[in-house]
């Protein structure tokens, strides 16, 4: 969970980092400066996932994601995919790990 989760906050930061560079010829300095903190927290989170709270902030964070759309208006749509992508890394690294852990204790009585 960890791992799929850690890549789907790194390329949504580097797909909001690639954004903030589009509001830089249209928008205020408040526009990048929010998508910039917002790239760099969703990173950080990526990093942080050791943590089972890192998980919640990071969900937490994609309303943010979200939220940018106001400053790159198509953000909205790509931070309703993200979202999407954060909730599939969840639900199936929730089921890959229930099945590791299944093989291991099946591996555990076998040997």
């Amino acid at each position: 969970m960890r791992v799929l989760g850690a890549s789907v906050l790194v390329m949504e930061s580097l797909t909001l980092g690639f954004a903030v560079l589009l509001a830089i010829k249209d928008q205020s300095t408040v526009g990048i400066v929010y998508g910039s903190i917002v790239a760099f927290l969703v990173f950080v989170m990526a990093g942080l996932l050791k943590r089972r709270s890192a998980f919640y902030i990071a969900s937490a964070l994609q309303v943010f994601v979200i939220a940018f759309g106001f400053f790159v208006p198509s953000f909205f749509i790509m931070g309703a995919v993200f979202v999407g992508l954060w909730a599939a890394a969840i639900i199936v690294g929730r089921k890959g790990e229930a099945a590791r852990a299944e093989l291991l204790a099946t591996q555990a009585e076998k040997g």
